[in-house]
C-alpha cells in the first residue's frame, strides 16, 4: 500500500515495551489527516466489530478550531497514534543520541501512493484535536504526537480504553468494545467485560429473543428494530453475575476464575424467551409504546430473573415452559403497554430509567411473584 512519498520527521524513540516500539515525534497541522485515519466504529456484514471510535463531537471540535484560530496558541495537548509496521526509524549518529531512557533519531512515515488507499496510522485518542487541526488556518502548526507501532485491533481498542478512563466513553461504547478486548483492564472496565460479552451473544445468537434488537455504538439510526439499550441489558446481567445472590454468580468459580458460559448462555436465553412469549404484545416495541423494552422495565426484569431461574430445571423436562408458568404468576399485574400501576400509584408512561423507579418495580415484581407462589403452594 505504499510507494508513494514519505513523511521524515526528527523523532525519540522511547524504550518502554520490549516488543511495541514507541515514538514522540511531531506533525504539522495540516499533516496530521494526511498521516492518519479515524477508525469508527462499525460492524461489517459478517457482524464484525470494525473499529473503535465514537461518532465525532461537532461542537467540541468548533470550541478547539476557535482556539486555534485565535491570535496566541499554546496548544501542547498531543494525539496518540497507532503507527504501521513499515514505519522505519534510523538513529542519530554518535554515543549521545541514546541516554538510556530514550534514542534521538528520524522516523520515515510510508505514504500511500494514491487518495483511494488507506492512510498509514489511526488515531487512537485526539479525534476531535485532529478535526479541527484539519481546519485551522495554522497549517504549519506543530503538533505533538505520540505513535507506538501496532496494526493490532485489540492493542489499539486496549490503548484508546485506557486513555479515556477519566474522561468517561460514552457507555454503549465501552460496552460494545470489551467483548473485543482480551487483555487485563482497569477494575470499572472488567466487572462489565463479561456482562457486555453475553450482551453481544444475545444480539447475535440466532436462539436469542434479542436478536438484532439491541442498540449498540454501531448500530446504524435507520435500524428501527434495535429497542433495546445495551447498556440496560449490561447492567441488568452484571448485577446478576457479580452479586452473590445472583442467578448467574452461581455459575462463576471465583477459586479458578472459570465460568460455566454454556450455562449461562441457557439460563438467560430460556428466561428472556420466556419473557417474550409471557408479554407478546409488549415485546420488541420502542421503549416510548413498550415500558418492557425500556430501561426500568429490562433491569427490573432482570432482577426478577434472579428469583424465576431459581425455580427453573435447565436440565428437566421443557425449560421454557417451566419459566413461562413461573412468570405467568406475575403476568396480570404488569402494564407494560397501557393501564396504571395502582399498587405503585404510575401510569405505565410514568416509569422511568431511575435508581427509584427501578428499584420500586423490581421490588413490588419480586414481591407479586412471592406471593403467588406461596398462595399456589
Amino acid at each position: 500500500m505504499t510507494g508513494g512519498p514519505s513523511i521524515k520527521r526528527r523523532a525519540l524513540r522511547i524504550e518502554q515495551h520490549p516488543e511495541i516500539p514507541l515514538y514522540v515525534f511531531t506533525l504539522a497541522a495540516d499533516e496530521v489527516y494526511v498521516v492518519a485515519d479515524v477508525a469508527r466504529i462499525a460492524r461489517d456484514e459478517a457482524n464484525r466489530l470494525l473499529g473503535y471510535q465514537r461518532p465525532e463531537k461537532k461542537q467540541h471540535v468548533q470550541q478547539i478550531l476557535e482556539y486555534l484560530d485565535g491570535e496566541s496558541v499554546l496548544f501542547p495537548n498531543g494525539l496518540i497514534m497507532a503507527l504501521p509496521s513499515s514505519v522505519k526509524f534510523k538513529a542519530s549518529p554518535g554515543p549521545r543520541s541514546n541516554d538510556s531512557l530514550a534514542t534521538s533519531g528520524t522516523l520515515e512515515i510510508p505514504m500511500p501512493a494514491s487518495p483511494d488507499e488507506p492512510r498509514p496510522a489511526l488515531i487512537v485518542d485526539g479525534q476531535q484535536r485532529s478535526s479541527a487541526l484539519a481546519q485551522t488556518r495554522r497549517k504549519r502548526l506543530p503538533v505533538i504526537v505520540a505513535g507506538f507501532v501496532t496494526e493490532d485491533l485489540t492493542v489499539q481498542r486496549e490503548q484508546f480504553l485506557r486513555v479515556n478512563t477519566v474522561s468517561p466513553l460514552p457507555t454503549n461504547l465501552v460496552s460494545e468494545l470489551l467483548p473485543e478486548v482480551g487483555v487485563a483492564l482497569p477494575s470499572k472496565y472488567s466487572a462489565k467485560q463479561l456482562p457486555a460479552r453475553l450482551v453481544e451473544m444475545l444480539n447475535t445468537d440466532r436462539d436469542s429473543p434479542f436478536l438484532g434488537m439491541i442498540r449498540r455504538a454501531s448500530t446504524p439510526a435507520d435500524q428501527k428494530q434495535a429497542v433495546v439499550a445495551d447498556n440496560s441489558l449490561v447492567t441488568a446481567l452484571g448485577e446478576s453475575l457479580n452479586s452473590p445472590s445472583g442467578i448467574l454468580f452461581l455459575y462463576r468459580n471465583l477459586s479458578t476464575n472459570t465460568i460455566d458460559s454454556a450455562t449461562i448462555r441457557t439460563l438467560v436465553i430460556t428466561y428472556w424467551t420466556a419473557v417474550r412469549d409471557t408479554f407478546p404484545e409488549a415485546w420488541g416495541l420502542p421503549p416510548t409504546k413498550s415500558r418492557l423494552m425500556h430501561g426500568v422495565g429490562i433491569k427490573s426484569m432482570g432482577r426478577l430473573m434472579d428469583r424465576v431461574m431459581a425455580n427453573v430445571n435447565l436440565k428437566g423436562d421443557d425449560p421454557h415452559g417451566q419459566a413461562m408458568r413461573e412468570l405467568s404468576l406475575i403476568k396480570t399485574q404488569c402494564r407494560w403497554t397501557r393501564g396504571r400501576w395502582a399498587e405503585l400509584n404510575l401510569d405505565w408512561k410514568d416509569l422511568q430509567n431511575t435508581p427509584r423507579h427501578i428499584s420500586t418495580l423490581a421490588n413490588y415484581l419480586m414481591r407479586e411473584y412471592a406471593r403467588a407462589r406461596s398462595d399456589a403452594s
